[in-house]
């Protein structure tokens, strides 16, 4: 791993960011996932409470409103904050949280496969899970594990 491999966008400025951006594909593809999966689970997240996208309730599957002792609307509200707060985590710390929304992904793709009616929305997630993979594997070269300060890391 090359020593210049982390570099913080505040060091270099926005423009710095955005050039790196253009003319380093993988550190481009790293910025649009991390502000995506920062983002959309904000935005799906706070919508639970809302319910101006979709009727978040129908995507839970009977059998887990049936053995959980909360409502579908307030199960909802909880996946509300769980997802809100990883946003907020890619946003930190991307290197771990997007392990943890992959995880997140996987488990919202095993509800929508254990009752008909939502294959399609299952691939889907099952998509974005690789791509919070592609985002883990890619902050593992663009984001500093914990501990190690950035300007040791690009020194």
């Amino acid at each position: 791993m090359a020593a210049t491999t982390y570099q913080p966008a505040a060091a270099h400025g926005v423009a710095g960011a955005l050039h790196r951006a253009r003319s380093e594909p993988a550190y481009g593809a790293y910025l649009m996932l991390r502000a995506g999966f920062t983002v959309l689970p904000i935005v799906f997240g706070a919508d639970k409470f809302a319910n101006v996208l979709t009727n978040w309730e129908r995507y839970l599957a009977p059998w887990i409103v049936r053995i959980i002792p909360l409502t579908a609307h307030q199960a909802m509200l909880i996946v509300g904050v769980i997802e809100i707060a990883a946003g907020i985590a890619v946003a930190v710390k991307p290197r771990y949280a997007a392990y943890v929304v992959a995880a997140w992904l996987a488990g919202i793709v095993i509800n929508l496969v254990s009752y008909p009616g939502f294959y399609d929305v299952a691939l889907r997630d099952f998509g974005l899970m690789l791509a919070a993979l592609s985002l883990a594997r890619l902050a593992s070269v663009y984001d500093p594990p914990w501990g190690r300060s950035r300007a040791r890391a690009s020194g």
